[in-house]
């Protein structure tokens, strides 16, 4: 017998209201029974926030909090050498285990190629009459 709730279809009423309170919950904190050194928490919250909040289980969040881990230990790793190399396959095998890779969060390579296009394009081709963002710095 099915024990997980039934999802709505993404281009639903219900499925934008989900989001929305997804959204405004901000990320998921780690399971109490997990240790997550304050270094890796920006890690933490780009994994969590990159699939829906509503999507996650105990045991992904686990895994979420190996993968911060190992994304803060990737970076005092050597580029090139074999700790790096090591600590990057086993981020990109837990990336796949919970969705959080590229194909899992934005789609296809090839689709990705039209959204790409299409921005570099807007950059390009500036229409000085349409109003921009503009960073203040």
């Amino acid at each position: 017998m099915k024990t997980t709730p039934k999802r709505h279809r993404s281009d639903s009423a219900k499925a934008a209201v989900q989001a929305a309170q997804n959204a405004a919950q901000g990320p998921i904190a780690p399971p109490a029974y997990v240790t997550l050194p304050e270094q890796c928490k920006p890690f933490w919250d780009a994994i969590v926030t990159s699939r829906p909040r509503d999507t996650w289980t105990d045991a992904d969040l686990v895994l979420a909090a190996n993968l911060a881990r190992t994304q803060h230990a990737i970076e005092s790793a050597d580029v090139g050498s074999d700790e790096h190399a090591k600590l990057t396959r086993l981020a990109m095998a837990l990336s796949r285990s919970i969705s959080v890779h590229a194909t899992a969060t934005v789609g296809r390579a090839a689709d990705m190629v039209n959204a790409a296009t299409l921005e570099r394009e807007a950059r390009q081709e500036h229409d000085p009459l349409i109003p921009t963002l503009r960073v203040v710095g």
